[in-house]
């Protein structure tokens, strides 16, 4: 599949938005922020745990369609993005995979990171949250929203379960499940335009 070219016009041209991806992904949610988020003119880039490969091939969860990415968060400077992303469906579950059970899993070290960069705005949807299981402190007196299965996740990490779609919370955006994922990525849509304005 070619890259998806971002509008050089749009509001969030120069803007850099970093997704999570593992296989199980949820085909509709994935292919929507590629397109949305490159209409608007930010650069969409795919991030995964690459164990020494060049590429990995991940397939959805609905259809199994492909989906291949060739960039390691581990690679990458968490501060050069405006946006990290981690996705609903089973892609964090598969993510908070570690070697070492007393070590965090490199994506909730990845995250971590991201939370710990003012400039960075994390948006975790549906059960995204998963990837914070090992990390409450993040999560801890915070509003959020996710599935509601994992009501009691956040509860027990400490977070303020909040009964809407989207909920913004300083730099964290948190929303309900897949089927809000369109209302997700217009929030971050609308605060990094409004991050531009100021």
């Amino acid at each position: 599949m070619p890259d998806i070219v971002p509008s050089p016009t749009g509001p969030l041209a120069g803007r850099k938005i970093g997704v999570l991806m593992e296989s199980d992904y949820v085909e509709e949610e994935i292919f929507y922020y590629e397109r949305r988020f490159a209409e608007e003119g930010a650069d969409v880039h795919f991030l995964t745990r690459m164990w020494g490969q060049p590429s990995l091939t991940f397939t959805g969860h609905e259809h199994r369609v492909p989906f291949s990415v060739d960039r390691s968060f581990e690679d990458v400077d968490v501060a050069s993005y405006d946006v990290i992303i981690v996705p609903s469906g089973i892609v964090s579950d598969r993510l908070r995979y570690t070697d070492d059970v007393n070590k965090l899993a490199p994506a909730t070290a990845f995250v971590q990171r991201a939370f710990a960069e003012p400039s960075v705005l994390v948006g975790i949807i549906c059960h995204g949250m998963w990837l914070l299981a090992t990390v409450p402190e993040l999560i801890r007196g915070r509003k959020v929203v996710a599935h509601n299965n994992l009501v009691g996740d956040v509860r027990n990490m400490g977070g303020e379960y909040v009964d809407q779609d989207v909920v913004v919370d300083g730099n964290l955006i948190t929303g309900r499940s897949v089927h809000q994922c369109h209302f997700f990525a217009h929030t971050i849509v609308r605060l990094l335009a409004e991050r531009g304005r100021s």
